[in-house]
């Protein structure tokens, strides 16, 4: 059976000056995202001529939602597998290519989780279990480019030292 999940949310540009679109230099790309019940996003774009560095962009929203969703799919046959996770960390990277002609697109997005597991003796089986978690990910199979996953996985006992 097949279930469609749906989402709304309110984007709205907030970077009228006065002389709106008239040419590219005089309009602020600050924005925001809505989404009924949740705290509202303060975005920007990517281009540090005319963006905020200081406010989340698309592309760090892309990179979030792919990190996002993979450590949720990860945490989640973990615990189906019987493998007890009690810290997940990932600072994952992405690779955007701008085109000269304009546009671009993502190259990939690489995943670096750092996990612990709480059974020395199953952190092989926790490692396999990213690729599991990156097969189920929805953000990820929605993507046209290269989702990579670097995993480590150790023991509470081995982040201690």
């Amino acid at each position: 059976m097949t279930y469609e999940h749906h989402y709304k949310l309110t984007a709205v540009w907030h970077g009228n000056k006065g002389e709106g679109t008239k040419n590219i230099r005089v309009y602020d790309r600050s924005h925001t995202i809505s989404i009924d019940g949740k705290p509202t996003l303060q975005l920007t774009t990517d281009n540090l001529a005319v963006g905020d560095p200081s406010k989340l962009n698309p592309e760090d929203l892309l990179v979030s939602a792919i990190a996002s969703c993979h450590m949720l799919s990860y945490l989640y046959v973990c615990a189906l597998e019987g493998i007890i996770i009690t810290s997940y960390i990932d600072n994952a990277t992405g690779i955007m290519i701008e085109k000269e002609s304009g546009g671009g697109s993502f190259k990939e997005v690489t995943l670096h989780p750092i996990c612990e597991v709480a059974d020395e003796s199953l952190i092989t089986k926790a490692i396999e279990l990213n690729n599991i978690a990156n097969e189920i990910c929805y953000i990820a199979n929605s993507v046209n480019f290269e989702v990579k996953c670097n995993p480590i996985c150790k023991t509470q006992f081995e982040s201690s030292l």
